[in-house]
């Protein structure tokens, strides 16, 4: 009998796109080889792989949904009647790694050899700042967790000098051609080497500290130059300083969201920064002198006779 992919996924059939994908992140992360050491979970783990791959495609949904998928067609090493479902084809090596190390954004280039280049992540921090900091351009020191390349391996990925080979499956390329024979015909597909998850290169003996990925979770230090004026709202880009890439791809960006700190004197209208004074009906009559309050000391101004109930100083 074939497999039941919705089973497999713990959904009915029917389920949507969003549930097949909140289903499978969620066993995924369970049965990662990476994490989940118990005998069986890897076999679990790609039988999820396959699953996904067929359920997240509309295409091979409806296919599977009308015809299933024959006991022959899921055998073979994880090749089904619909492609390769033995490799992380169809966006799944994404995923995963979005759900290990999390991230604004991130995306996978081929690199030489083969190679799939994945750029880091995109982080955010949230700034506080005051009034009075932002009246001139600022530097402000901020602690970040991010990802760096791996103290152990220098980031390799392997253990010691045993570095990486070249993989036999799809020699270097990432990618297997698989031809399946369905009853709609014959079906010919470029799908990602299930050995390597397209990287085109294995690593036998995998780093004991970041588990062959090739980075680990550090805390860094950064230096924010916030400028003179800076709205509420508005965001720094800082190109680079995200998560590092994995096989050497570039680093994710950061971008600090600035939120400024309402202030207990004065009020803010853009350029314009707002006091109250208050001044008494003698005073007011006579005219005086007052120090009035600014983000930088306490100037004297002279209040000439008559003053009004609302007057403006520049």
């Amino acid at each position: 009998m074939a497999e039941d992919l919705y089973a497999t996924l713990g959904l009915s059939k029917g389920a949507s796109v969003a549930e097949i994908k909140k289903a499978y992140k969620k066993m995924a992360r369970q049965y990662h080889p990476d994490v989940n050491k118990d005998a069986g979970a890897e076999d679990k783990f790609k039988k999820l792989q396959r699953s996904y791959d067929i359920l997240s495609d509309p295409k091979k949904k409806s296919q599977y949904d009308q015809f299933g998928v024959t006991d022959d067609q899921m055998g073979g090493g994880g090749q089904g009647g619909f492609g390769g479902f033995g490799g992380f084809s169809g966006g799944g090596f994404e995923d995963i790694f979005e759900t290990f190390f999390g991230g604004m954004g991130g995306g996978a280039r081929q690199g030489g050899g083969g190679r799939r280049e994945h750029r880091g992540e995109d982080l955010r921090y949230d700034l506080e700042v005051t009034l009075e900091d932002i009246t001139d351009t600022k530097s402000v020191s901020i602690e970040i967790y991010r990802m760096d390349p791996c103290d152990d391996c220098s980031g390799s990925g392997a253990n010691g000098s045993s570095g990486k080979s070249t993989c036999p499956e799809c020699g270097g390329a990432g990618q297997v051609r698989q031809v399946q024979q369905t009853m709609l015909g014959s079906f010919t597909q470029v799908a990602t080497c299930h050995v390597c998850n397209g990287d085109g290169q294995i690593i036998k003996d995998p780093c004991r500290k970041c588990h062959a990925s090739g980075i680990q979770k550090k805390k860094s230090k950064l230096q924010v130059d916030v400028p003179a004026g800076i709205e509420d709202g508005m965001k720094l880009r800082m190109t680079g300083k995200g998560n590092s890439g994995r096989n050497g791809g570039p680093k994710g960006d950061m971008y600090v969201f600035i939120s400024v700190k309402p202030h207990d004197v004065f009020k803010r209208d853009h350029e314009d920064i707002h006091v109250e004074v208050d001044v008494s009906v003698v005073d007011a009559v006579l005219g005086t002198t007052i120090n009035v309050p600014t983000l930088k000391g306490r100037p004297s101004s002279r209040f000439p006779k008559g003053l009004s109930q609302e007057l403006c100083f520049v």
